[in-house]
């Protein structure tokens, strides 16, 4: 007897693009929006999206576009390892040592309240106005929250489940691989997820500041000619490279180092 092949009803196929199709009447409707509301105001102050596009198609032809926004992405993507290293490794040893975490406490505390600009033009000033400067700030501001995410993480480890890897003698790699990370990744995503968002803002203050290329740069040099289709022609094109790492890179990952968890109905 032959078997059929599974076919796809089409209320389960509506319902499977429903999603992404909520999500281009969303984006339509704010475009449909922005032009509206353009179209009334000062193209100056608030220019129309062909002006926008057209402005991002003159730097994209030229050059300039790719390389202002290579090199925020290098500033972003060095930064970002920085922090998360730095501040795993110090959350999860605050959150597994009581006394540790009561000592450093003060201090986690004045570094999550101290205004990144402090802090940008601190290391501009003690360091130079180089990479390694501009990259250190940038990881700096990010630390505390990364430790505070991952101490959260580290209290809440299963200590049954720890007396279980010494009870089946779990070498450390192994205690390490199998049962701390799973049980750490939500707090590894949610650290990640709100880094990237924070880190990248942070870059483009860092840029304005004191370096010569990025797209923060580019962004106060054309404040300075009062260029408002090229600073919206930046921004969005930054914010459509971070979308694309987060839909190409975060959430593929997430959902592969979640894997072995049972899926909800």
């Amino acid at each position: 007897m032959a078997l059929e092949a599974p076919s796809l009803s089409a209320p389960s196929v509506i319902s499977r693009l429903a999603p992404g199709l909520v999500t281009l009447a969303s984006l339509a409707g704010l475009l449909a929006l922005w032009w509206i509301t353009a179209t009334f105001a000062d193209s100056r102050v608030l220019p129309t999206p062909p002006q926008v596009a057209a402005a991002f198609w003159r730097d994209a032809v030229s050059g300039e576009m790719e390389f202002h926004l290579a090199m925020t992405l290098m500033r972003v993507a060095a930064a970002f390892v920085i922090a998360m290293v730095i501040g795993s490794a110090i959350g999860i040893a605050l959150g597994m040592n009581r006394e540790a975490n009561r000592f450093f406490d003060p201090w986690l505390i004045l570094f999550l309240n101290l205004p990144a600009l402090v802090v940008i033009v601190l290391a501009y000033i003690w360091f130079g106005l180089n990479e390694a400067a501009a990259i250190g700030a940038i990881a700096v501001n990010k630390i505390p929250n990364v430790v505070v995410t991952m101490r959260e993480g580290a209290r809440a480890l299963d200590r049954d489940l720890d007396e279980m890897a010494r009870v089946y003698r779990f070498s450390t790699v192994k205690t390490l691989r199998h049962v701390v990370l799973p049980q750490l990744q939500p707090y590894f995503a949610a650290a990640s997820r709100s880094g990237i968002s924070l880190i990248w803002k942070i870059a483009l203050v860092v840029e304005l500041l004191g370096r010569s290329n990025g797209v923060g740069f580019q962004i106060n040099l054309y404040f300075q000619l009062f260029d408002v289709a090229s600073i919206l022609a930046y921004t969005l094109a930054f914010v459509a490279v971070m979308l694309i790492i987060e839909f190409a890179l975060v959430q593929p990952f997430e959902a592969y180092s979640t894997r072995w968890r049972p899926k909800r109905a």
